[in-house]
């Protein structure tokens, strides 16, 4: 997993997006997944340039069908945004980091 990822499991969910001080942005992904090896390296850039502003947090759909249900996820990837631990937003699909970071423009402190 790539530095500044959190892995997270249906133990460690709750805990991580309810205590996080920033947005949590959560890859629902699967290792047959091509798109979703697509974005992992999106992902991570994202991850290193917003560290501090934003958590990203991967959980895999195979190992936690159970969270995968909880959210009503169907097709991945599809990357949720928590923010104060409530669901903000939906994406469905693999984009491109342009496309990702306008998205959570919304959730990230203005940069100057």
């Amino acid at each position: 997993m790539a530095e500044g990822i959190v892995t997270l499991t249906e133990q460690t969910f709750d805990e991580v997006i309810g205590g996080a001080d920033t947005p949590v942005l959560v890859d629902f992904w699967a290792e047959w997944c091509g798109p979703c090896k697509a974005i992992a390296p999106t992902l991570a850039e994202i991850a290193k340039e917003q560290a501090g502003k934003l958590t990203v947090a991967k959980l895999n759909v195979d190992e936690h069908p159970g969270l995968a249900m909880r959210f009503g996820v169907q097709s991945i990837p599809t990357i949720l945004i928590f923010s104060g631990g409530e669901l903000r937003k939906t994406m469905i699909g693999a984009k491109p980091k342009g496309a990702l970071l306008q998205e959570l423009s919304e959730f990230l402190p203005a940069s100057h």
